[in-house]
């Protein structure tokens, strides 16, 4: 009897620990691995970006001074990337955040090896295709790990953690593209990419799991935080046994509001694709500046969106709204925009067209974060991924309309012009939120 005795002592005071012990951190790593696993999409995109400033690339591409294939080269990456949303958002939600994820990534490596082999115009687009089925694949995974990670007070931190991958990526590419294009040259930006996905992938092996209750890291308490907090949340949503696509998508696809969001994300992905595809260039090109300053230059918007997304973020999760900061930001960015783009000095331009991409950097977070108040937990890839497929499908025709504006017009402000409407309309969209209350 004294032995079993000895032998229960240990556990009554691990009960005891257990009891009064601290959560775990798991979703916070979760959000790091989720920012990383961005950081590298988004450097993937960017660098052709930087190419389209290169004289060899274009010239070797054979697209010197043919405005709108320089557009296509982005352009269909986006058609693909929004075709690979619709298509493999359901397949999210069926296998698993974390497995597609890394089928994503490893299409990402191919697609880098790929453009840093082809020779000719054509191939590189077959690349581009390559990597836009794979980031559409990717992205609906960022919400689904989300929702089913954090409560809904933490969301506009979490949204903005990974976010920050889109603002962090280009704030590193940008200069470091110009760097190793003017040391080595253009084909070796493909191979230091594909290298670079290596990273996301490991850390999604060996790190995370689709659910907190999966996760062998996590204890009780924040296992407990984080359910209590769901499933008070779904208690006043509907719940729809995601059995078909069709089921899912007749949960979210008569709500107004959600259409809403998509059509101001839509304006979004429009300016930011046409100025991530036309300012390196629009700043060496147009403006004049060296190598060097470009690449600082091109970076500096997304050093100010950092602060904006940020910012906005701890103050949405502190009021719990997000669209009045999304709608102001818009018209911050139509109004520096549109200045921006007839200013005499070189300088004060590509400041005022830094301030008006940072206007609109809020919504990296706040459309997601409202998106997932309206949508139930088991169909948040579906809705994801529609948004994204929408959206992107048709801002990819947002580098490819400003490259024929600037054929036709033979300089930038033209373009510049079609963002600016982009930017009113994604601010009244937001301004219906707002009044009712998001």
């Amino acid at each position: 009897m004294s032995a079993n005795l000895k032998t229960q002592a240990p556990q009554k005071k691990v009960v005891g620990v257990d009891l009064v012990q601290k959560p775990t951190r798991q979703r916070v790593l979760l959000g790091f691995v989720l920012l990383v696993t961005l950081l590298v999409a988004y450097v993937d995109r960017v660098n052709v970006s930087v190419l389209l400033a290169d004289p060899i690339f274009l010239e070797e591409m054979g697209i010197t001074g043919k405005t709108v294939k320089m557009g296509l080269i982005m352009t269909v990456f986006l058609l693909t990337y929004g075709l690979s949303n619709f298509m493999f958002g359901p397949v999210c939600d069926a296998i698993g955040p974390r497995k597609a994820m890394m089928i994503a990534i490893m299409l990402w490596a191919i697609s880098m090896l790929i453009g840093g082999l082809v020779g000719t115009f054509t191939l590189m687009l077959a690349a581009r295709l390559i990597l836009g089925l794979g980031e559409g694949l990717h992205y609906p995974n960022q919400g689904i790990f989300v929702k089913n990670w954090f409560p809904p007070k933490e969301r506009g931190k979490a949204n903005a953690a990974w976010q920050s991958g889109v603002l962090i990526g280009p704030i590193f590419a940008m200069p470091l593209f110009a760097w190793i294009i003017t040391i080595w040259g253009w084909r070796e930006t493909f191979y230091i990419l594909a290298v670079l996905g290596l990273i996301p992938l490991l850390l999604l092996w060996r790190l995370v799991t689709d659910t907190p209750r999966e996760n062998k890291r996590i204890n009780k308490a924040e296992l407990d935080y984080i359910e209590n907090a769901l499933k008070i949340e779904s208690e006043g949503q509907v719940y729809v046994k995601a059995e078909s696509l069709g089921q899912r998508l007749k949960s979210f696809v008569k709500n107004y509001r959600y259409w809403v969001v998509v059509c101001h994300y839509t304006c979004f992905c429009c300016i930011w694709w046409g100025m991530m595809t036309w300012l390196p260039s629009y700043l060496k090109l147009a403006r004049g500046f060296s190598w060097s300053d470009m690449g600082m230059l091109s970076a500096l918007p997304y050093i100010l969106s950092l602060i904006t997304l940020w910012g906005c973020g701890q103050l949405s999760d502190k009021i719990g709204r997000r669209a009045p900061f999304m709608a102001v930001g818009f018209l911050i960015a139509g109004v520096s925009i549109y200045f921006g783009a007839y200013v005499n000095d070189n300088m004060t331009s590509a400041i005022l067209i830094s301030v008006g991409i940072a206007g609109i950097a809020i919504t990296l977070s706040g459309a997601h974060s409202i998106l997932q108040s309206i949508v139930s937990g088991n169909t948040i890839g579906t809705a994801t991924g529609v948004m994204n497929g929408i959206s992107n499908f048709i801002s990819a025709l947002s580098p490819l309309v400003m490259g024929y504006i600037i054929a036709l017009t033979g300089g930038y402000a033209g373009g510049l012009m079609f963002l600016v409407v982009a930017a009113v309309i994604g601010s009244i969209c937001m301004i219906i939120l707002t009044v009712q209350k998001y």
